[in-house]
C-alpha cells in the first residue's frame, strides 16, 4: 500500500500529476483544488489511496489525510466508485460532506455531476454513522476550509492572490447562499465570472479614456 509520495512535480494536468520519486514517474489523480496547489519543477507530498483492479493499478492524491479518509468512506458506498468518489470531493471540502452526511443533505450530494436524488438519498443513508462532523468542524472552520480551496485554485490559474481575495469576497456578497453552502466548484464558478465582468469593465474604462 502506498499511502503518500514526496517527490519533484513533473507534470501537472487537468485530472492528474506526475511526481518523480527517486526516478519513478508516479501518476495520480486528483481534485481540481489538490492539483491547484502543485506547481512543476516544485517539491511536494500528496497522500495517497491505490485502487487495485484485475487490469489496473490507480493512484489518487489528496492534500492531507483527511480528505483521503473521507474518499475511502465514499468509497464504501454501493454505486459509489473512485471517479465519483473523487467528485464529490471536487464539490465539497472533507468538512462539508461530514456535515452533509450526518444532517441528511441528500441535496448537497445531488450538486455533484452524475449523482441523481436516489443515488444522493443512498449515499446519506449509508454515510450516516460513518462520516460524522469533527470537533474542528465548526462552521467558520468550514469556511476557511472552501475559501482556501477557491483561493488555491484562482491562484493556480495565474491570478495574483489579492486580485482573487477580492474577487471571492465579491462573490460570496453577491450569492451569500453559494457561500453557506460551501460548494466550492459554484463558488470558483461566481468568482470567476466577476473576475470576466471586472476586467471587462476596466478594458471598457481604458477605451473610452
Amino acid at each position: 500500500m502506498i499511502s503518500s509520495l514526496t517527490g519533484t512535480v513533473s507534470h501537472v494536468g487537468l485530472h492528474s500529476a506526475v511526481l518523480d520519486v527517486n526516478g519513478f514517474g508516479m501518476q495520480v489523480q486528483a481534485t481540481p483544488q489538490t492539483l491547484s496547489t502543485l506547481r512543476a519543477g516544485n517539491q511536494a507530498r500528496v497522500f495517497t489511496s491505490m485502487i487495485v483492479r484485475e487490469d489496473s493499478m490507480t493512484l489518487f492524491g489528496f492534500t492531507d489525510p483527511e480528505e483521503r479518509e473521507v474518499f475511502e468512506t465514499l468509497l464504501g458506498v454501493s454505486g459509489v466508485g473512485p471517479r465519483l468518489a473523487l467528485a464529490v470531493l471536487a464539490v465539497h471540502p472533507p468538512a462539508a460532506i461530514r456535515v452533509a452526511a450526518s444532517s441528511g443533505d441528500d441535496k448537497a450530494f445531488s450538486k455533484v455531476p452524475g449523482i441523481g436524488p436516489k443515488g444522493a438519498r443512498r449515499i446519506v443513508l449509508e454515510l450516516a454513522d460513518k462520516l460524522v462532523p469533527l470537533e474542528s468542524d465548526t462552521p467558520g472552520t468550514a469556511a476557511d476550509a472552501w475559501q482556501s480551496q477557491v483561493l488555491a485554485a484562482m491562484m493556480g490559474l495565474g491570478w495574483s492572490e489579492k486580485d482573487a481575495g477580492s474577487a471571492i469576497e465579491a462573490a460570496v456578497k453577491e450569492s451569500p447562499e453559494v457561500a453557506a453552502a460551501g460548494d466550492v466548484g459554484s463558488i470558483l464558478k461566481l468568482t470567476l465570472r466577476r473576475l470576466g465582468q471586472d476586467g471587462a469593465r476596466s478594458s471598457a474604462r481604458a477605451s473610452v479614456n
